[in-house]
C-alpha cells in the first residue's frame, strides 16, 4: 500500500508538468511533446509517423506507438522509451518534480478525456472496418494470399484473419491513399476484442509502399491491450507466442502447436495465456543488440516473459533463431527459419520439452 501511495503521489506532484518532465528524462520524446497530438517517428524504432502523445500529455504523460503500443501515462511512456524499470522511473520523476510549484506562467492544456462520444467513434470505425472484411479464401482477397505465399505461408483458411479491399492509410489523421490489406483482431487480457491490427499490401501482394505498413487502430479508451494477444487458434494446455502475425503462422506450419502473436516486444513481455494454458513456449525474434536492448528487443522480451510466467505456475521456455542476422538487417524471426529450412529448422517435440523444464 506504502508503494502505491507513493506512485499515486508522484504522478498527482507530475500533473501538470509532464511537458518539462518527459523531454528532460527522455530527450527522444521532444519532437513528439512539441508537436502534442500530432504524429512523428518512433522515438525507439524509428520510421516517420508512428507515434504521439496524446492531446492532454501535460496532465497525464501518456503516448501511443501504432507499433509498439498504448502508454496509458508518463510513467510508462518513460519506462519504454528510457527502458527503466519501475523503480528508477518513478524515483526520476518524483526527483525532478519534487517541490516544484507549477508555474503559473507555464501553458496549460485542458484535459482531454477520451469521452463517450469518441470511444464510440473508435467502435463504430472498428465495427465497420470488421463489416467490410471478407475470408481470406473470397476471389478479391487474391492480395492477400499472394502476400502469404510470398511469405511462404499457406494459412488462408484461418478464421481470425480477414482481408479488406481497400484499407484508409493515415498520417496525422489525414487520409493518404488506400490500400487491400489483412486485418487481424488484437485482444485483451480477458479475451476481449480490443483493437484491430492492419497489414497494408499492394494489389500483387507486397507490402504496401508506407511509412509504416503494419499498424494498430486507435481503440476505445477502457480496453487494455496489455497482457493481450492476436489469436490466430484455439490453445491447448500448450501455447506457442511469438510478436509478428507471419511468425506465429509459420510455427503453427512447422510445428503444429497453437500459436499466438502479440504484434511486438513490448506485448509480447505483458502477455498474460489464458486459463487452462500450462505450458508456454515463446518462438523469440533475434534482434541486434542496441544501447536501450543491449542483449536484443526480442530476447530480452521473451526472457522476462518466461520468467514472468514460472512466478505465475505456468512452465515456460524461450528460443531464438540460430541463424547470424544479416549485416543489411534489424534482426531475424522464426518465419526467416521457416523459409531458409522449412520444418527442419524447428525444434523437435523432445527439445521443446526440454525448453519447457527451464526459465531463458
Amino acid at each position: 500500500m506504502k508503494q502505491a501511495y507513493q506512485t499515486q503521489s508522484v504522478k498527482e506532484d507530475a500533473r501538470g508538468r509532464w511537458e518539462r518532465v518527459l523531454p528532460d528524462l527522455a530527450p527522444a520524446l521532444k519532437e513528439a511533446v512539441e508537436r502534442r497530438g500530432k504524429h512523428v517517428p518512433c522515438p525507439v524504432h524509428g520510421g516517420r509517423d508512428g507515434f504521439r502523445v496524446f492531446p492532454d500529455v501535460d496532465q497525464t504523460g501518456g503516448g501511443v506507438c501504432n507499433t509498439c503500443g498504448f502508454f496509458a501515462d508518463g510513467l510508462s511512456l518513460l519506462m519504454w522509451v528510457n527502458d527503466w524499470d519501475f523503480s528508477r522511473t518513478i524515483r526520476e520523476v518524483a526527483e525532478h518534480v519534487g517541490g516544484q510549484p507549477v508555474s503559473s506562467t507555464h501553458r496549460q492544456w485542458p484535459s482531454v478525456a477520451s469521452g463517450t462520444s469518441d470511444d464510440a467513434t473508435r467502435r463504430e470505425h472498428l465495427n465497420r472496418t470488421w463489416r467490410e472484411s471478407l475470408p481470406l479464401t473470397h476471389p478479391q482477397a487474391e492480395p492477400a494470399r499472394l502476400y502469404l505465399a510470398r511469405r511462404g505461408l499457406s494459412a488462408t483458411s484461418l478464421q481470425t484473419l480477414r482481408f479488406h479491399p481497400a484499407l484508409g492509410y493515415y498520417a496525422d489523421r489525414c487520409l493518404v491513399g488506400r490500400h487491400p490489406g489483412i486485418l487481424a483482431q488484437v485482444t485483451g487480457q480477458g479475451g476481449d476484442a480490443v483493437t484491430l491490427h492492419r497489414s497494408y499490401l499492394t494489389v500483387d501482394g507486397h507490402k504496401a509502399p508506407v511509412d509504416a505498413p503494419k499498424k494498430l487502430m486507435r481503440h476505445p479508451s477502457a480496453r487494455q491491450l496489455t497482457g493481450g494477444a492476436i489469436r490466430l487458434i484455439a490453445p491447448g494446455s500448450r501455447l506457442a507466442v511469438t510478436e509478428g502475425i507471419e511468425t506465429a503462422l509459420a510455427v503453427i506450419e512447422a510445428t503444429g502447436l497453437p500459436a499466438w502473436a502479440t504484434g511486438n516486444a513490448h506485448l509480447l513481455e505483458t502477455f498474460v495465456p489464458p486459463p487452462g494454458v500450462r505450458q508456454v513456449l515463446v518462438f523469440a525474434d533475434k534482434d541486434r543488440p542496441s544501447r536501450q536492448h543491449p542483449s536484443g528487443h526480442g530476447q530480452e522480451a521473451a526472457r522476462a516473459l518466461v520468467t514472468r510466467l514460472w512466478a505465475m505456475g505456468i512452465q515456460a521456455g524461450a528460443i531464438a533463431p540460430a541463424l547470424t542476422i544479416p549485416d543489411s538487417q534489424k534482426g531475424v524471426d522464426w518465419l526467416d527459419v521457416f523459409n531458409l529450412a522449412g520444418k527442419a529448422g524447428f525444434p523437435t517435440l523432445g527439445s521443446v520439452d526440454k525448453a519447457l523444464t527451464r526459465a531463458a
